[in-house]
């Protein structure tokens, strides 16, 4: 259902609906109608079809978007936030989420790379923070434990990254506070 009404697709159905309508104005005999409704349906269409191509759809929310809005909207919680928001929306022309900073941490594989499942906000004792689902793709989970350090601090001064192997292909990567919180 969310990829009915996703951006790619909206436009591809107004386009197909005024490309429809274009014709049957033409078959009609309606010039006033079919010019126009042709002449801006066509290309509405292909250009949400070339969206729907290189659409990658919002990571799987688990926590209702109310339940952690005052955690959330405290100052230290803003590169966080920042991460849900980029990762809860419609991508267009991205292979995966968070594909540049996974880039920049060499984390990444052009071919089959890592692709975020879900993510899910965590009150530590007061504190946001965050739990993300992988799958690994073709980036070995030793490599994620080698730069578990180092995630920490890319996403922000004050958090501590812990990757926890889920299987063979897939693991959970949580950006916690400083604190040293454990992780509910």
């Amino acid at each position: 259902m969310q990829a009915l009404f996703s951006p790619g697709s909206l436009i591809t159905l107004a386009g197909a609906l005024l490309t429809v309508i274009g014709s049957i104005a033409y078959l009609t005999d309606s010039p006033n109608l079919s010019l126009p409704t042709i002449f801006y349906g066509v290309p509405i269409f292909i250009g949400g079809l070339a969206l729907k191509s290189s659409e990658l759809p919002p990571a799987k929310r688990l926590s209702p978007p109310a339940q952690f809005k005052a955690l959330r909207e405290l100052p230290e919680s803003e590169p966080l936030r920042k991460l849900l928001v980029d990762v809860v929306r419609w991508r267009y022309g991205q292979k995966a989420h968070l594909e540049s900073s996974l880039e920049v941490l060499k984390l990444w594989d052009e071919d089959v790379p890592p692709q975020l499942l879900s993510i899910e906000e965590l009150d530590c004792q007061g504190h946001y923070g965050l739990r993300m689902h992988f799958q690994c793709g073709a980036v070995p989970l030793e490599k994620w434990h080698a730069q578990q350090d180092r995630l920490g601090r890319f996403f922000g001064a004050d958090l501590v990254a812990e990757v926890q192997p889920r299987g063979q292909a897939e693991f959970i990567l949580s950006l916690l506070p400083q604190a040293g919180v454990p992780v509910p």
